[in-house]
């Protein structure tokens, strides 16, 4: 008689627990862990200061219908020395697709195809190679890559939606890295630097050195070069050149020059897809997901162990380099704002998502007790809950996404 009761008491408490648990796990599948659950982001973050750039919702809220299967490409504008090589193989190697890139042994490019199309939508380095030149810059790929595409008669008749994406870095590690590079061999003189349908001139583009590379060369001699295409190199690779006569430099005065290149290099940045930052390897990953809804199978890795971060400088010297890209100095301050304001923006909005989730599971809960409806509900083969209402997670969604199945920090050039 007395075992009913208790009976009836002990249900009334193990509905509410079991309420509880089903919502933790429902939150589970929404923001799960492993490589994407991204639970370390603030870990990289400065402390937050008031912004100098006044930007508008559509300047942060960054996000492209991207259609793989269509005719839309992604056009990764490779600057040296800004972690591009790292990056450019996470999108032929790190990317989970349908047909992912096909990428044989001892072979430096990819295929990288539409599903059921002999056709790449990755216009890239390791996918099609250095087609409009070596590092071919903003002006060069915006006049060259819609030709290249659009070859056939067939491809010319489709409206392409071409999305340029690029990776900017700290102007004095990356001019430091240039220097090390360029003192080890390396010379870039087969880049083609094409502006108004020609190359430049001797004249207007004088060579720092004699002989085949600039083997050895010192800091101090490298900072002495005035033609030295180091020199705010991230400005002058994403500015349209054809506004301030290519590289003839008596066309208007350097002040003039200088402005129009600022302005030209902030503006095609920020209109630009997507733009990652050396120095934040997570927030660069997650905002290119959120951008152009796809997934990475492997976390990106942060290495400040660089070349340049090995660089012991004196305080001089340091100057100089900034004064040497002071252009650069004011895109990157710029770029760094608006990076972190868009991460910011995109993650309230995620959280804001995931609460409004969460009420729709406590609200669902309580139409099905209030309906007197068995809880929890049984499933019909024992699949993942198909079937219910509000909180489950549709193919595809991040719940279907693996940890970190490889370790990828082999692929990690040291810049």
């Amino acid at each position: 008689m007395h075992d009913q009761p208790r009976r009836e008491s002990s249900k009334l408490i193990l509905v509410p627990i079991l309420a509880v648990l089903f919502v933790m796990i429902g939150y589970q599948y929404i923001c799960p862990a492993g490589s994407n659950s991204y639970q370390d982001l603030e870990d990289d973050s400065p402390p937050k200061q008031p912004s100098k750039f006044n930007f508008t919702e559509r300047d942060l809220d960054r996000h492209v219908e991207f259609n793989i299967k269509g005719d839309d490409v992604i056009v990764f504008l490779h600057i040296q020395k800004t972690g591009g090589t790292t990056f450019g193989r996470h999108l032929v190697r790190n990317i989970r697709l349908e047909q992912p890139c096909d990428c044989k042994p001892g072979q430096k490019k990819c295929t990288c195809h539409r599903p059921g199309k002999e056709e790449s939508w990755l216009f890239s380095r390791f996918s099609t190679g250095w087609s409009c030149g070596l590092h071919a810059d903003w002006t060069e790929l915006t006049n060259c890559v819609p030709v290249i595409m659009d070859k056939d008669k067939e491809a010319q008749r489709n409206i392409r939606n071409f999305y340029y994406i690029t990776m900017l870095r700290d102007p004095v590690s990356r001019y430091l890295s240039e220097w090390k590079h360029v003192q080890r061999g390396a010379t870039w003189k087969t880049a083609l630097h094409m502006c108004d349908g020609r190359s430049p001139t001797q004249d207007e583009l004088p060579t720092c050195y004699n002989g085949d590379d600039w083997s050895g060369v010192t800091l101090t001699e490298f900072m002495n070069c005035p033609s030295n295409l180091a020199n705010n190199r991230q400005v002058r690779m994403l500015a349209d050149l054809s506004l301030v006569g290519c590289y003839n430099l008596s066309s208007m005065n350097e002040s003039q020059r200088n402005h129009i290149l600022l302005s030209s290099a902030m503006s095609n940045l920020k209109n630009m897809a997507f733009y990652g930052l050396t120095e934040f390897q997570r927030k660069t990953q997650y905002l290119f997901e959120r951008t152009f809804s796809l997934r990475f199978i492997a976390a990106f890795t942060q290495i400040n162990s660089t070349r340049a971060a090995n660089v012991d400088l004196s305080e001089p010297v340091r100057r100089r380099i900034e004064e040497l890209n002071y252009l650069d100095v004011q895109l990157y301050e710029y770029a760094k704002d608006l990076f972190l304001q868009r991460f910011q923006f995109t993650r309230q909005r995620e959280h804001q998502e995931v609460r409004l989730k969460r009420r729709e599971e406590r609200r669902w809960l309580r139409e099905q007790k209030e309906q007197g409806r068995p809880w929890p509900p049984k499933h019909k083969g024992g699949g993942n809950g198909g079937g219910r209402r509000g909180g489950g997670l549709e193919k595809g969604s991040e719940r279907d996404f693996p940890t970190t199945t490889e370790d990828y920090t082999s692929q990690v050039a040291r810049w």
